[in-house]
Protein backbone atom coordinates (compact mmCIF):
# COMPACT_ATOMS: atom_id res chain seq x y z
CA UNK A 1 0.00 0.00 0.00
CA UNK A 2 1.44 3.36 -1.00
CA UNK A 3 1.99 6.00 1.66
CA UNK A 4 -0.32 8.46 -0.11
CA UNK A 5 -3.22 6.05 0.53
CA UNK A 6 -2.80 6.55 4.28
CA UNK A 7 -4.50 9.92 4.06
CA UNK A 8 -8.29 9.59 4.31
CA UNK A 9 -8.07 5.86 5.05
CA UNK A 10 -11.43 4.21 5.32
CA UNK A 11 -12.76 0.71 4.99
CA UNK A 12 -13.14 1.10 1.23
CA UNK A 13 -9.43 1.80 0.76
CA UNK A 14 -8.46 -1.27 2.78
CA UNK A 15 -11.02 -3.45 1.03
CA UNK A 16 -9.89 -2.35 -2.43
CA UNK A 17 -6.24 -2.92 -1.53
CA UNK A 18 -6.97 -6.47 -0.34
CA UNK A 19 -9.03 -7.18 -3.44
CA UNK A 20 -6.25 -5.91 -5.72
CA UNK A 21 -3.64 -7.98 -3.91
CA UNK A 22 -5.82 -11.06 -4.16
CA UNK A 23 -6.34 -10.50 -7.90
CA UNK A 24 -2.59 -10.16 -8.48
CA UNK A 25 -1.81 -13.32 -6.52
CA UNK A 26 -0.02 -11.60 -3.65
CA UNK A 27 -2.32 -13.30 -1.15
CA UNK A 28 -2.23 -17.10 -1.05
CA UNK A 29 -5.60 -18.25 -2.34
CA UNK A 30 -5.22 -21.82 -1.08
CA UNK A 31 -4.53 -20.87 2.53
CA UNK A 32 -7.76 -21.59 4.41
CA UNK A 33 -6.90 -19.29 7.31
CA UNK A 34 -6.45 -16.39 4.92
CA UNK A 35 -9.72 -17.19 3.19
CA UNK A 36 -11.57 -17.40 6.50
CA UNK A 37 -10.12 -14.11 7.66
CA UNK A 38 -10.81 -12.51 4.28
CA UNK A 39 -14.46 -13.53 4.39
CA UNK A 40 -14.89 -12.18 7.93
CA UNK A 41 -13.05 -9.00 6.95
CA UNK A 42 -15.20 -8.58 3.82
CA UNK A 43 -18.33 -8.99 5.90
CA UNK A 44 -17.13 -6.38 8.41
CA UNK A 45 -16.23 -3.93 5.64
CA UNK A 46 -19.65 -4.35 4.02
CA UNK A 47 -21.33 -3.80 7.38
CA UNK A 48 -19.35 -0.62 8.02
CA UNK A 49 -20.08 0.67 4.52
CA UNK A 50 -23.79 -0.02 4.99
CA UNK A 51 -23.74 1.81 8.33
CA UNK A 52 -22.03 4.78 6.68
CA UNK A 53 -24.67 4.76 3.95
CA UNK A 54 -27.49 4.82 6.51
CA UNK A 55 -25.86 7.71 8.38
CA UNK A 56 -25.39 9.60 5.11
CA UNK A 57 -29.04 9.02 4.17
CA UNK A 58 -30.16 10.34 7.56
CA UNK A 59 -28.02 13.46 7.14
CA UNK A 60 -29.42 14.00 3.65
CA UNK A 61 -32.98 13.72 4.96
CA UNK A 62 -32.21 16.26 7.69
CA UNK A 63 -30.83 18.68 5.11
CA UNK A 64 -33.81 18.19 2.80
CA UNK A 65 -36.21 18.89 5.68
CA UNK A 66 -34.22 21.96 6.77
CA UNK A 67 -34.21 23.34 3.21
CA UNK A 68 -37.93 22.76 2.84
CA UNK A 69 -37.54 20.27 -0.01
CA UNK A 70 -39.69 17.77 1.85
CA UNK A 71 -42.44 17.95 4.43
CA UNK A 72 -42.21 14.30 5.46
CA UNK A 73 -40.94 13.92 8.99
CA UNK A 74 -41.82 10.25 8.66
CA UNK A 75 -38.99 9.66 6.17
CA UNK A 76 -36.61 11.55 8.43
CA UNK A 77 -37.52 9.50 11.48
CA UNK A 78 -37.13 6.24 9.53
CA UNK A 79 -33.70 7.29 8.22
CA UNK A 80 -32.58 8.35 11.70
CA UNK A 81 -33.78 5.08 13.25
CA UNK A 82 -32.00 3.00 10.57
CA UNK A 83 -28.78 4.94 11.15
CA UNK A 84 -29.06 4.61 14.91
CA UNK A 85 -29.75 0.88 14.80
CA UNK A 86 -26.93 0.21 12.33
CA UNK A 87 -24.49 2.24 14.42
CA UNK A 88 -25.49 0.44 17.61
CA UNK A 89 -25.00 -2.91 15.88
CA UNK A 90 -21.59 -1.89 14.53
CA UNK A 91 -20.45 -0.70 17.95
CA UNK A 92 -21.69 -3.94 19.55
CA UNK A 93 -19.74 -6.03 17.03
CA UNK A 94 -16.64 -3.91 17.63
CA UNK A 95 -16.98 -4.34 21.39
CA UNK A 96 -17.32 -8.12 21.03
CA UNK A 97 -14.28 -8.24 18.77
CA UNK A 98 -12.20 -6.25 21.26
CA UNK A 99 -13.40 -8.43 24.12
CA UNK A 100 -12.40 -11.55 22.19
CA UNK A 101 -9.03 -10.06 21.34
CA UNK A 102 -8.36 -9.22 24.99
CA UNK A 103 -9.36 -12.74 26.04
CA UNK A 104 -6.99 -14.29 23.50
CA UNK A 105 -4.17 -11.99 24.56
CA UNK A 106 -4.63 -12.98 28.23
CA UNK A 107 -4.43 -16.71 27.46
CA UNK A 108 -1.34 -18.46 28.70
CA UNK A 109 0.37 -20.80 26.32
Amino acid sequence: MAIDNLYHVNSGVIYNQMRNEKMHGQIAADDKNTDAFASVFDSAVKSINQTNAYISDAENEEIRLALGETESTHDLSIALQKASTALQYTVAVRDRFLESYRTIMQMQI
